[in-house]
Formats: structure tokens, sequence, C-alpha cells
């Protein structure tokens, strides 16, 4: 074979090895794209929870993310200053396509609408969870905001 033919074959096989490079990116992006709006469909629905704090007034707490700690602890997402509520004292998470509320072994235990909670239990709008004394209204769909409210 003759020199330019030789070169002509080499640019051919170069030019269609680009080619397929950038087919298979191309590819992977838009894999990855499809991917992450299937994911951000499954977010986590918005809870709400109200609640009383120790001056009797009534705060409203919206959530976004898949898990709520409630308890006596500062750090806990919903700190609850009462003496009947232990320090982390339930969990609420988002999993398998609902809300579940656990008890994290609390002195004074976890009720859900008056019935013991002793397993994870599922948590639908209009609950009422009381941690030790204190209740607590559970609500899906966000409200108007009031001033005395907080999206967390």
């Amino acid at each position: 074979m003759s020199a330019p033919v030789l070169l002509f074959l080499r640019a051919a096989m170069t030019l269609s090895l680009y080619a397929f490079m950038v087919w298979a990116f191309l590819l992977l992006w838009r894999n990855l794209k499809t991917q992450s709006e299937l994911l951000s469909i499954r977010k986590t629905p918005p809870l709400t929870l109200t609640f009383t704090d120790p001056a009797s007034n009534p705060i409203t707490r919206h959530f976004r993310h898949p898990e709520i700690t409630l308890g006596r602890d500062p750090h806990c997402e919903v700190y609850l200053e009462n003496e009947t509520v232990s320090a982390q004292h339930a969990r609420l998470s988002y999993h398998h396509g609902q809300w579940w509320l656990e008890d994290l072994g609390s002195t004074n235990g976890t009720t859900l609408n008056s019935e013991e909670v002793d397993t994870p239990t599922i948590v639908i709008s209009g609950d009422e969870v009381h941690c030790g004394k204190v209740p607590l209204k559970v609500r899906f769909a966000l409200d108007d905001l009031s001033p005395n409210t907080r999206e967390i």
C-alpha cells in the first residue's frame, strides 16, 4: 500500500475513535441526567408538626428532610422543653414511601393516637403524637406560613 492510503486510513480510524468516544460520553450524560431527574421526583414529602411551647404558644414547624428527632436535647430537630420528655425521645423518619414514628427507648413512652408505640408505626396526616405529656399534631400538607412558624 502506498503512504497516502495508509495516512488516510489512520486519519479515518482516529476520527472514528473520537466519534465513538463522543457518542459514549453523550450517552452517559443523558443517562445521568435522566437518573437525577427521577431521583429529584422522589424527594421526601413535607411534614408539619404543631405543638405548644412552655409559654403556651402554639409552634408550627415544617420539615423537608427524611429524619426528624424529637426530644429535650437542644440538638434535636424538635426541641421539647418538658420534664416528661427524654433527651432523644422519638424519631419520625420517611422510608418505603411513608412516614414512620419510632420510640427511642424513652422513659415516659411515646403514644400515637392514644396507643403506645413499641415498634416503628406508620403515621398519617392528622395523627396526634404524645412524647411524654407533650402533644404534637402531624400534617403532611404545607399550609400558609404564619409569623411563628419556621421551615427547616
